[in-house]
């Protein structure tokens, strides 16, 4: 079996602090199907799941030309905190994988340690206002912005809604938004004594 190239191989924090962060590499399914795919052909190879005493069991089964049969390998899969079944039904056939030998260097990679300067830290945990997800998601509130204080409502929300200025204006600067800054600014104009929101 091959060892994993660099670009089948993932990397996410394990652990962060506020002196750095830990990181793990890993390989999703789609890395152990496109090997199985290669080294065996895909027609040579195939997988089931079963439930064992309540644990979910992923079987891998490899045809051997030579012996004239199939061989198979089983391992278990744990929970994954966003899609409980299919993280599942992923780790079991990702560990059976494993089992044949794809990508077992990553349990001796060595241990990868980042040190993060004070620009990368904010209040000792890893800023997030650098992720154009989180700049989307304030940008919606002036998106929203029908007129004056008049909103885009959803489902029986009231249309009228006066903002935080002041708060709004904090968001777009921290993650770059000038068109979020400029929104902040006009609704603390419009309402300089407003600290919260409230529906009126």
């Amino acid at each position: 079996m091959r060892t994993l190239q660099a670009n089948e191989i993932e990397c996410r924090v394990g652990h962060s602090t506020a002196k750095g962060a830990s990181l793990l590499l890993y390989k999703d399914a789609r890395v152990d199907m496109r090997m199985l795919d290669e080294i065996y052909g895909p027609t040579n190879w195939e997988r089931y799941h079963e439930v064992v005493n309540g644990n979910l069991f992923c079987t891998v089964r490899v045809w051997d030309s030579e012996k004239g049969c199939w061989v198979s390998k089983q391992d278990v899969g744990t929970e994954s905190n966003t899609e409980k079944e299919k993280g599942e039904a992923s780790d079991s056939f990702k560990r059976a994988c494993f089992n044949w030998g794809i990508g077992r260097e990553l349990y001796t990679a060595p241990f990868i340690w980042v040190t993060l300067t004070d620009a990368d830290m904010t209040g000792g945990k890893i800023t997030v206002y650098d992720s154009t997800i989180v700049k989307n998601m304030g940008e919606y509130i002036a998106n929203a912005n029908i007129d004056d204080e008049y909103y885009l409502n959803f489902a029986d929300a009231h249309p009228k809604l006066n903002q935080p200025g002041k708060m709004i204006m904090r968001y777009g600067k921290k993650c770059g938004s000038e068109e979020l800054y400029s929104f902040g600014k006009m609704a603390e104009a419009r309402n300089p004594i407003n600290r919260y929101y409230f529906f009126g």
